[in-house]
């Protein structure tokens, strides 16, 4: 069942009445876990209306008035579980096209609200203070504040935050200079899922003339290091998409528990301390948050059936953006290619192991009427779209002709929410002289199933080595030598440890064997810990487990925790331990973390 009309996934009737702008007074509790305030929104009428609807979950609604202090009766439905509450508000006379209304409500959050993390100080860094932070992607902003939770609404906010001694504030805005209380205002329209706030005991470094890092102290060093190259990325894509339009970009590491690799929140990026990988190897997450800026922030999927313009675009780009950097034009386009054969494999084997080649979720787009989007999220809208793109860049002549369709694509839509159908419509229109885009299986590439139908010609340069370090692996009468993986960038390792998750298992002698040999074994890079755990697993070496389980626990980055728990999950004789492992961790995990754990490993919710 559709929610509504627009948007499977939000009650809100956007088409009717739309919000433009909201007005936040919030005060927090980290003793009862709970945001209190309201929230002033102003609401442009497009047809006449006799309510306006809104999303709301797990709100305390404890009144709603016109500006001028009249109340308003409201009814806040049934909850359907994942989804919150329709909350309606019956005006007291109609309002027609064109009308503004301006309402206050006043509510507080529940201790549970799904977009909010409440951390104990022992799960900091700095184990003195409480720690909160928010994750609305794709659908938690309702747990926040009573909104139009749909991508196809896009609002400015200005907002007032009380929170006590010594700590600090930040939201996904620009910060005012007020020292009595946090103030915040964001001229950018954005959608309720970016919508974003941290209160913690913080530190910050100036990274650039645009940027800041915040963390915790015990963290500050490590990220003013990791992260030091954001302005040389922050003028790469400008160089490429245009003129920055957020002001500031500043980046916040956040504590473990954090789910995502980052979040494009704007002015402000979340990111996993799991970057902070000590040789700057890393970068290409930062990269992919800078281009959100653009795409994604800027031009929006309008719901999350169009993921794949968010997402498929920024890999894209990032891909693109990262080989800029390269001087050498050769080496950049080995680089770029290379890259995008490590997102491939990552797409094999999540659409041929894990979700299945027929599964619905592996169509570019999907249709969410019965799913949460939450459920659908996974690395199809990430690499197949981004692979799509590069098969029409190659198809319509290449980077010179496609980059400036990007641009234009940018700037049309700037500042909309749009489907793949606009997407589709404007690409045929800009390129109606080019004869190659009629061979475009358009169907076969949005709403079938399964792999892509065409695989771009990658330069495979950069996979050889790996390719004849695996020959050399899987036949185990040869001698393993330090000096195979000498000259490896983590990049390769990462590929040719995919490689080997992608084939059937080493023998464990074997595996334990390279391990050490190739010092993969002693490797702080997270990418390479998360690949050689799974191998560990998949090999059945009991020695690991308890490793395996405390990178789980330690860490709660899904692409790093989900696939882990998965792999013990098929290996029966730890199954039960693993379940019992994430059940004695669930609590101090992100809503999202368990929500989708608990159903990769086949418990009830």
């Amino acid at each position: 069942m559709a929610l509504s009309p627009l948007d499977p996934s939000s009650y809100s009737r956007p088409e009717l009445a739309v919000v433009k702008h909201v007005e936040l007074k919030l005060n927090v509790d980290f003793e009862k876990k709970q945001l209190t305030g309201e929230a002033l929104l102003t609401v442009n009428v497009l047809d006449t209306i006799e309510e306006l609807i809104l999303d709301s979950s797990n709100l305390t609604i404890e009144s709603i008035e016109t500006e001028d202090g009249k109340a308003l009766n409201f009814t806040l439905a049934d909850p359907v579980p994942n989804y919150g509450s329709k909350l309606t508000i019956p005006l007291p006379e109609p309002a027609t096209a064109n009308q503004h209304l301006k309402i206050r409500i006043k509510y507080k959050t529940s201790p549970s609200a799904t977009a909010l993390q409440w951390l104990e100080p022992k799960q900091t860094s700095g184990k003195e203070y409480p720690y909160m932070f928010s994750q609305c992607q794709p659908i938690h902003a309702r747990s926040i504040l009573p909104c139009q939770d749909s991508p196809a609404v896009k609002f400015t906010y200005n907002a007032e935050v009380t929170a006590p001694e010594p700590f600090t504030v930040l939201m996904s805005a620009i910060k005012g200079n007020s020292s009595e209380k946090a103030t915040f205002r964001q001229p950018v329209p954005i959608p309720s899922y970016l919508l974003a706030i941290a209160v913690a005991v913080l530190e910050s470094r100036e990274l650039g003339p645009r940027s800041h890092v915040w963390s915790e102290k015990e963290e500050i060093d490590r990220s003013a290091w990791e992260f030091a190259d954001t302005e040389k990325y922050l003028q790469a894509a400008e160089r490429l998409c245009g003129p920055y339009q957020w002001t500031q970009y500043d980046l916040l590491v956040l504590p473990p528990s954090f789910p995502y690799g980052g979040m494009e929140n704007p002015c402000l990026t979340f990111v996993t301390p799991t970057l902070l990988a000590g040789d700057r190897s890393q970068a290409d997450v930062i990269v992919h948050e800078i281009m959100h800026s653009w795409t994604g922030n800027l031009v929006t999927n309008r719901n999350f059936e169009h993921f794949w313009l968010n997402e498929g675009f920024t890999v894209f780009l990032e891909r693109k953006v990262g080989a800029s950097l390269i001087a050498d034009k050769e080496e950049a386009h080995r680089s770029r290619d290379f890259s995008s054969l490590l997102g491939l494999q990552e797409l094999t084997e999540t659409i041929n192991q894990n979700l299945g080649p027929t599964s619905p979720l592996t169509q570019l787009v999907p249709d969410l009427n019965n799913t949460h989007p939450d459920d659908a999220f996974s690395r199809v809208p990430y690499e197949k779209g981004s692979l799509f793109l590069r098969y029409l860049e190659d198809l319509v002549g290449g980077p010179e002709v496609f980059d400036d369709f990007l641009r234009s694509y940018l700037d049309k839509f700037q500042r909309q929410s749009i489907d793949t159908e606009q997407f589709k419509a404007y690409l045929l229109d800009y390129f109606k002289d080019n004869e190659a885009l009629k061979s475009v299986d358009w169907t076969t590439w949005l709403h079938k199933s399964g792999m892509p139908p065409v695989i771009p010609a990658y330069d495979t340069s950069m996979t050889k080595a790996v390719t004849v370090l695996l020959a050399k692996v899987n036949d185990t009468s040869s001698t393993l030598d330090y000096s195979d993986v000498l000259t490896f960038t983590p990049q390769q390792m990462i590929n040719f440890l995919q490689a080997l998750i992608d084939q059937d298992p080493l023998p464990l002698d074997r595996l334990r064997n390279m391990g050490k040999t190739y010092k993969i074994d002693t490797s702080k890079n997270s990418e390479i810990v998360y690949r050689w755990l799974r191998l560990c697993i998949r090999s059945r070496d009991e020695s690991k487990l308890i490793e395996a389980l405390q990178f789980v626990n330690n860490q709660g980055r899904m692409k790093y925790v989900r696939p882990i728990y998965r792999d013990l999950y098929s290996w029966e004789a730890v199954r039960e331990r693993a379940v019992e492992n994430f059940l004695k961790n669930e609590a101090n995990m992100m809503h999202v973390s368990a929500y989708t754990l608990r159903k990769d490993l086949h418990l009830k919710e």
